[in-house]
């Protein structure tokens, strides 16, 4: 193939972007599965995450970690800036709501801040992030700035 393809799934250039622009991600249920195998990964074995008995508990159900619901949402805004982040600078986070097993997440962002770096080579973007699950309720919200390339010439 002489001609050069163009790559699907790219994320947003820092040119793509402007203070206001929405988007939203993909949906994702989390499972039983996802629990076990992070808290197992992590080493979270707090009881409130690492036994199934929630007579006494205020939250019903199987809780997950806020780690875990913030870990899910990274990974659903990866088509975001794949191949085009370049470093995740810092962030706020808080946790609105409990999410527990069965919850359905999706991840909705708006960009709250754009400027160039001082060299002007690449990008500054942040974020305002919500998790909200499948009854609309926003259960985790961070405000990421994130690195971004400008687009090639």
């Amino acid at each position: 193939m002489k001609d050069k393809l163009a790559v699907v799934g790219r994320g947003f250039y820092f040119e793509d972007l402007s203070v206001g622009f929405r988007f939203r991600t993909h949906r994702r249920t989390i499972t039983e599965a996802d629990l076990a195998q992070f808290v197992n990964l992590t080493w979270l074995t707090e009881e409130l995450f690492a036994v199934t008995d929630d007579s006494d508990r205020a939250i019903k159900g199987r809780p997950a970690p806020a780690a875990l619901v913030y870990s899910f949402a990274e990974g659903l805004l990866l088509p975001t800036m794949q191949d085009t982040g370049l470093a995740f600078l810092n962030a706020t986070l808080d946790v609105k709501a409990p999410t527990v097993v069965g919850d359905t997440i999706h991840v909705e962002g708006e960009v709250v801040e754009h400027r160039l770096t001082s060299k002007g080579d690449r990008g500054l973007a942040r974020f305002a992030i919500r998790v909200i699950n499948q009854r609309g309720e926003s259960v985790l919200e961070y405000k990421p700035l994130r690195l971004l390339k400008r687009r090639p010439a």
